[in-house]
């Protein structure tokens, strides 16, 4: 027998000992690698693998104008959920589906056969009408099941739908202040989060874990409803008198910056945009459009040379032949014939293409365009709604006499309408040149706590506040006396100023008979509350000249929306001057009390329409004292009692 010495057996032990020493180092450094390394990572897939997960949708926040008016919400829209596993009939439901959700029965079924715990029908069963809700209830189908869903409703339909925007079917911002805006308005998702084993049985001595989801805030912006139904109505009104190829009126607070009003044609349905073409709802031309801006740029001319004192508006005259002659070519004035003798105010009221050129050659290259840049132009103006232009200018080195004289009345360059409205603001509001802006407060739609808010924001001051006067008189007096007659408001004090710019060709030369006619107003004039701008492109049948077209569509609204702003008429106001065939308008008598065979005798200048019967005039629309057209009809009301003012007020 072999004898194993001792040292032998020492030796091995030793060896035994040692690799069950390493054995259990390396167990123990995976042990604790695994634990303190890999621990999360692994708890985190274990709680995946026996967690299940049901969403919660948030609300999406409102929009609102600036008195609470919605403008967007959300309305319920179920959307519809299968379970496989618990249809019995897979055939007639996937029929019925397929009827309902108007798809293909191939599709249907293999929603309702898939192998998964639940199934969306995306996107056909997404946000379904009121009639498939119906009809999806009424069969009561197993296994079919409708989950709370939601989708954005705009109340005004297609008004402002290029500043709204609208949001997709999962409630996605996709354009307008639903995208710009879209992290604030969406919230954040909730969940609730269960525990099942291998075969999905849920696991009750594991508890349930429930995050609630946060709706999104409420959007409160500086649009005003109003007003808004105002300009859109007279923009719709302008599209079916003239048929243009396009239009766009803005209206802001020049104080703050903050717009009222916004709207383009053509416009669309948030809720349908699907069914128009893209470059429709792509395309918010008031600030996205840039083109010549014409007379409406006099402006920032005219601004310059008040504040550099190159001109005095009463002194200086000037003399129009109806051209003047800039480095060899001759630039014409738009009245045939010129305006002759004139003082300069008078250039401002006949909107004289020469006259702005001289004064553009008094201020030189330098300071014109310095000006034009410190009033925005070049730059986007900062509003907050994507798809801003910048508009183009002349770079300095290609600025000769004649990119000078041409700048100055405002052909040549190309300029968005939001950065003319901005800039004139600037010139009539005491020279302070203001950001733009929409949103206004962030509510908390639990609390109705405000949660932010946005104050307006100066860029800079361009001119003094002693020239910002000296504009606003000359503006209120093109309104009164000059080519903005059309835009005259009675009881209110009104400033403005015409444009008419040609369109450039795809060939590079102007067009023919085909001009972007347009109107910058504001009032009232000697404290403005309101600066409105409408453009209108190519208009039919009509001759194509700002003051014809675009400056009594300015007047209405400025009127209308002082009225709805409880501005209070005043007479205070420069008197328009009226040229043949142009009328005054005439002021509505008292008429109650009076009997009716006496109306010969007061009326001349209106008519009547009579309602009821009898010998008495008991009430009467309009109000005595309104000022109406010449022509326009009075109605009365007949009774054979004679009532006068203080029988109705006892």
């Amino acid at each position: 027998m072999k004898r194993v010495s001792t040292v032998t057996v020492r030796k091995r032990l030793v060896a035994v000992f040692l690799i069950g020493i390493m054995v259990l180092g390396i167990i123990d450094f995976r042990l604790g690698y695994v634990q303190f390394v890999l621990g999360e990572e692994l708890v985190e897939k274990a709680d995946e693998s026996w967690s299940r997960n049901v969403k919660f949708q948030p609300e999406r926040g409102r929009i609102l104008d600036v008195n609470g008016t919605i403008l967007a919400e959300n309305v319920t829209a179920p959307s519809i959920v299968v379970v496989p596993r618990q249809i019995n009939d897979p055939e007639y439901t996937a029929n019925k589906l397929a009827q309902i959700l108007d798809m293909s029965k191939e599709k249907a079924y293999e929603y309702v056969t898939r192998s998964a715990s639940s199934v969306n029908l995306h996107p056909e069963g997404r946000k379904i009408s009121e009639e498939q809700e119906r009809a999806i209830r009424t069969l009561n189908m197993d296994g079919v099941y409708l989950a709370k869903d939601s989708s954005r409703h705009y109340p005004f339909g297609d008004d402002l739908s290029h500043v709204l925007g609208f949001a997709g079917i999962d409630n996605q911002g996709l354009m307008g202040l639903e995208l710009y805006y879209d992290e604030m308005l969406k919230g954040k998702q909730g969940s609730l989060s269960f525990y099942s084993d291998a075969k999905g049985r849920r696991l009750d001595q594991l508890a349930d874990v429930y995050k609630a989801p946060q709706d999104g805030y409420d959007l409160v912006t500086t649009i005003d409803s109003k007003i808004q139904t105002i300009v859109e109505r007279e923009l719709d009104l302008a599209v079916a008198k003239y048929n243009p190829d396009g239009a766009l009126a803005i209206a802001v607070d020049p104080k703050t910056g903050g717009v009222l009003a916004m709207t383009a044609r053509p416009n669309f349905n948030p809720e349908n945009y699907q069914e128009v073409d893209p470059s429709v709802y792509n395309r918010n031309l008031p600030i996205w459009s840039t083109y010549e801006p014409g007379s409406t740029f006099k402006i920032i001319t005219l601004a310059a040379a008040l504040e550099e004192k190159a001109v005095d508006l009463h002194e200086d005259r000037f003399f129009d032949p109806g051209y003047i002659e800039v480095g060899g070519a001759r630039l014409r004035c738009w009245k045939a014939g010129g305006h002759g003798d004139q003082t300069f105010l008078e250039v401002v009221q006949n909107s004289c293409n020469p006259g702005f050129v001289h004064l553009g050659q008094e201020l030189g290259k330098e300071k014109l365009f310095s000006y034009i840049k410190k009033f925005g132009f070049g730059t986007k103006t900062g509003i907050d709604l994507q798809g801003e232009g910048s508009g183009i200018l002349f770079k300095p080195e290609n600025v000769g006499p004649v990119e000078l004289a041409t700048t100055a009345f405002g052909q040549g360059v190309s300029v968005t309408p939001i950065q003319q409205v901005m800039a004139v603001s600037a010139a009539i509001n005491g020279g302070y040149l203001y950001e733009p802006f929409i949103a206004k407060q962030w509510v908390d739609p639990q609390t109705n706590e405000i949660v932010s808010e946005t104050e307006p924001k100066l860029k800079h001051r361009v001119i003094s506040k002693e020239t910002s006067k000296e504009i606003r008189l000359a503006l209120e007096s093109v309104v009164a006396k000059g080519t903005g007659r059309p835009a005259y408001v009675d009881g209110y004090r009104v400033g403005g100023k015409t444009g008419t710019a040609q369109k450039v060709g795809p060939n590079g030369g102007y067009l023919e008979n085909n001009h972007i006619v347009s109107f910058i107003g504001f009032a009232p004039a000697d404290d403005p509350e309101i600066v409105v701008y409408v453009a209108v492109d190519n208009p039919k049948g009509v001759q194509q000249f700002g003051g014809t077209v675009a400056a009594p569509i300015v007047g209405n609204i400025i009127g209308d929306s002082l009225r709805v702003m409880g501005v209070k008429p005043r007479e205070d106001g420069l008197e328009k001057e009226y040229l043949w065939p142009e009328q005054p308008n005439v002021e509505v008598p008292e008429l109650i009390g009076t009997k009716r065979n006496e109306l010969l005798q007061i009326l001349s200048d209106l008519s009547i329409e009579s309602s009821g019967t009898g010998d008495y005039i008991i009430d009467q629309e309009p109000a005595a004292g309104t000022k109406v057209e010449p022509g326009s009809t009075v109605r009365i009301y007949l009774s054979d009692e004679k009532v006068t003012h203080e029988d109705e007020e006892e």
